[in-house]
Order: C-alpha cells, then sequence, then structure tokens
C-alpha cells in the first residue's frame, strides 16, 4: 500500500505539472508574474489529483487486466 501511495504522489507530481505548465502558458502567455500563478494552479491541482489517483486506480487496474487477459 505505501508503494501504490507514493506511486500516486510521483504521477500527481509530474502530471500536474506538466499540464498546469501547458495551460497556463498557452492560456495567460509568459506574463509578469507566470511563475506564481503556474506554482498556485500546480498546487491546486496536485492537492487534487492525489486522492483521485488512489480512488480510481484500481478501477483501472481491473479494466487494463480485463481488456489484457489471455483467453
Amino acid at each position: 500500500m505505501k508503494q501504490k501511495i507514493i506511486g500516486a504522489f510521483i504521477m500527481g507530481f509530474i502530471t500536474t505539472g506538466i499540464i498546469s505548465f501547458s495551460l497556463i502558458s498557452i492560456n495567460i502567455g509568459f506574463i509578469e508574474n507566470f511563475l506564481f500563478k503556474w506554482l498556485k494552479s500546480w498546487a491546486i491541482a496536485y492537492v487534487i489529483v492525489v486522492p483521485v489517483i488512489l480512488m480510481i486506480a484500481p478501477k483501472v487496474n481491473t479494466l487494463v487486466s480485463y481488456l489484457f487477459r489471455e483467453k
């Protein structure tokens, strides 16, 4: 279980960082306070995404196992 939690934290950190950076840079551009806006958005997204990853990961794993089951 500890490994799954750490995995969710790392996956959340990487994905929210990439997505928030991309969307902020596309939507508002590299303005004067870009770094502050990006870090704020990243923090909000991170707090939301980590619990979501922990909740949906078992269902996703079940779906993947079903899709790639051997017949």
